[in-house]
């Protein structure tokens, strides 16, 4: 059983704009519920503001607390589920890259640092101040996508830029903007997280990734040491572990099979290398987790 994703045509209204969603979040999880239920990935980039509510989000099996001004990112392939203490409310979006990138073909979403690198947490709190800038912003734009108005979908892309323009300014606010910033050595970081996404279970060792880059393997040991404080090595080995977790907990394959898609030799190869990793055997985590 592979996990669910889910695509933006299955949660439309009745006159949607292509590549684009809208809505409250009450009206979201109650018009969607038998599809987010459960743990799901999206093919799509997903913002949602709370203003009220509490619970757990977890995002790739980190728990975040869901709090009243709160804010969460969520890039296509990333696995996640709610679950509530206390009845949510704010808004929600998403939408393809294409939507937004083709309005604006000179700055990209992964300008933005919470798009920009899995590295960056998901989250972002807001003081009350930006909270009430920033719900006015998210209503404007629901009640936008609600009317069949004349360039309705220019508006809305104008309205997400201007969203993720003040909720960066947020995000930034406690943050060494230079580790943030759009430079060389970032934009060798996201290619090589795009790369690792394509390959991990393939190719494994840092002398692949450097080859496809057109840099030495000690070069890009430098860009990852100097951007993310970490080796490359690391990240290929957290992008197979991340997906070996992901593939014990939501599928219904047995351990065995699980080590051999992800290309172990054999499955006391792999439950010695996750154990190294996670301090738990296969078995246990998926125990744990259930």
């Amino acid at each position: 059983m592979q996990i669910p994703i889910l695509n933006i045509s299955q949660f439309k209204e009745s006159t949607p704009l292509n590549e684009v969603y809208i809505n409250s979040f009450s009206k979201h999880i109650q018009r969607n519920k038998d599809l987010i239920n459960k743990p799901h990935s999206h093919n799509f980039y997903l913002c949602v503001l709370f203003t009220k509510g509490t619970g757990i989000h977890e995002i790739d099996f980190d728990s975040y607390a869901i709090n009243p001004g709160r804010v969460f990112f969520l890039k296509p392939g990333q696995t996640h589920f709610w679950k509530f203490k206390t009845q949510p409310e704010g808004y929600i979006f998403f939408h393809s890259q294409e939507f937004y990138d083709l309005k604006f073909l000179n700055h990209t979403l992964h300008s933005f640092p919470f798009y920009y690198s899995y590295q960056n947490p998901p989250v972002v709190d807001l003081t009350s101040q930006q909270l009430s800038l920033l719900q006015l912003k998210f209503k404007e734009a629901y009640t936008e996508y609600m009317q069949p108005n004349l360039l309705r979908e220019l508006k809305i892309v104008n309205l997400f830029s201007d969203i993720y323009i003040e909720l960066t300014r947020a995000y930034t606010t406690n943050i060494n903007l230079e580790k943030l910033k759009t430079s060389q050595y970032s934009q060798i970081l996201e290619k090589l997280e795009h790369l690792i996404n394509n390959h991990f279970l393939k190719e494994k060792l840092p002398k692949f990734y450097a080859q496809e880059l057109n840099i030495t393997t000690k070069h890009l040991n430098r860009v990852v040491q100097k951007t993310i404080n970490k080796t490359t090595s690391q990240l290929i080995s957290e992008r197979v572990i991340l997906e070996a977790k992901r593939l014990i907990v939501h599928s219904h394959d047995n351990l065995a099979t699980i080590a051999y898609q992800l290309e172990f030799s054999d499955y006391a190869y792999f439950s010695k290398v996750f154990k190294s990793k996670t301090g738990l055997t296969p078995l246990e985590f998926r125990k744990n987790y259930n």
